[in-house]
């Protein structure tokens, strides 16, 4: 039987706020995007972002003005797209395994940035990897480390300890999931939520 990381995800992170769902946000989107973004990441970023989990991963959320993940994607892929590519000497260059020449950021051809970690982990979306099934991919320092698993399965990995952001990137800590919303404004200072105990 498949195992449900979305399900996964939903108990170790507890009860979602859903505060800023709207389907339009994503249309937009997705459309500016020129692609479809993975649902289980859309219901993940729906259910909690914009949010920083487990003091480390940050979510973005297409329907807030604060921390607007369209804004996010387009701002984080124009730098990236700044680098010349030719010039680095890329370990685990995604271009290989897109079967590409050419690295872009941003775009359907390319990696998509979805999340990033304040550890300087960018993690990317990737329409075109895994034969069109889509594969994740972590960037960082040069470095680029493959995945071919759902976003909700990249995420219970990473919060179970699991070496997913490269050797020696796991951030693993015992007991519930910390949530913090971000401020929604300058005066905001939400408190962090904590997921269910994990008996870890």
């Amino acid at each position: 039987m498949k195992e449900n990381y979305l399900e996964r995800v939903r108990e170790v992170l507890g009860e979602p706020s859903w505060r800023y769902r709207d389907p339009e946000a994503w249309r937009t989107l997705e459309t500016e995007l020129g692609l479809g973004l993975p649902a289980d990441y859309q219901e993940i970023v729906d259910a909690y972002a914009p949010a920083q989990i487990n003091g480390h991963l940050y979510l973005s959320h297409p329907a807030t003005e604060r921390w607007n993940l369209g804004e996010w994607i387009r701002s984080t892929a124009d730098g990236w797209s700044q680098i010349d590519w030719d010039d680095v000497d890329v370990e685990g260059d995604p271009r290989i395994s897109l079967g590409v020449s050419d690295l872009v950021f941003g775009s359907p051809d390319g990696l998509i940035p979805i999340a990033s970690t304040d550890r300087r982990e960018m993690i990317f979306y990737a329409p075109r990897g895994g034969n069109g099934r889509g594969v994740l991919f972590v960037g960082g320092e040069g470095e680029f480390f493959e995945y071919s698993f759902s976003f909700a399965e990249w995420l219970y990995r990473w919060l179970s300890g699991e070496e997913v952001t490269g050797p020696g990137g796991s951030a693993f800590y015992p007991g519930p999931v910390a949530v913090r919303d971000l401020p929604m404004t300058v005066d905001d200072h939400p408190p962090t939520r904590y997921g269910p105990p994990r008996g870890m």
